[in-house]
């Protein structure tokens, strides 16, 4: 199995238009245009019947003391735990690529809905982790169905990885439903994958990690 993207180069930044926020001088952070990236794969394995997008941010601090705090920094040797950006499933085993922006072209306050996606869309979306993350927001509060981007801690010392793996699957459709999560669609398809290939984007809201082209 191959995947690859348009939007970005394995290992590469991904551009801003594709995140959930960009960097403001004036306010730390504005919210972008939060598009999906483009992602295209090939050589699927014999057997495939459908296949699964997941999308999770390998860096997130695991305590949340020092994010997005003033005079203070998210220190580099802090544990990290992952965060999902984006769980697709029940995509169609024909199904060749996403374009950018197909899933995803705004920031919606209180989230997307789902898991059914309309538009003639194909797939089911779980929610992702800014569903949690916005719990306590009154603006924000919701569900937060399908893709949005990253938005890492402005003040963090180290730039995040957004992995993008895609799976092929054994099954039609995956034994989830609901406000599904990323964990239970991998807990899900134990035993269901026939293959699966992922590619990285990395991206950064501090100034000085952006400057330096980390």
């Amino acid at each position: 199995m191959k995947v690859w993207s348009e939007s970005f180069q394995d290992g590469a930044a991904i551009p801003g238009e594709y995140a959930f926020c960009v960097i403001d001088p004036a306010s730390h952070v504005a919210m972008s245009s939060n598009k999906n990236p483009h992602l295209a794969w090939s050589d699927l394995p014999a057997g495939t019947k459908s296949l699964a997008l997941i999308c999770h941010d390998r860096d997130v601090p695991s305590r949340g003391d020092d994010v997005n705090q003033e005079g203070k920094s998210v220190p580099a040797e802090l544990p990290r735990v992952d965060f999902f950006h984006w769980t697709l499933i029940d995509l169609p085993a024909d199904m060749k690529s996403i374009a950018a922006g197909q899933y995803s072209h705004a920031v919606t306050p209180h989230g997307k809905s789902g898991p059914d996606i309309g538009g003639g869309l194909p797939g089911r979306h779980g929610i992702n982790d800014y569903t949690g993350w916005f719990a306590g927001d009154a603006n924000m509060a919701g569900n937060y169905f399908g893709y949005d981007g990253p938005c890492p801690p402005w003040n963090d010392s180290i730039v995040h990885h957004y992995v993008f793996t895609l799976f092929a699957l054994d099954i039609a459709r995956v034994p989830v439903d609901g406000k599904f999560t990323g964990q239970q669609v991998l807990d899900a398809i134990r035993g269901h994958v026939l293959g699966e290939a992922h590619i990285v984007g990395t991206y950064t809201l501090n100034p000085a990690l952006a400057k330096a082209g980390r």
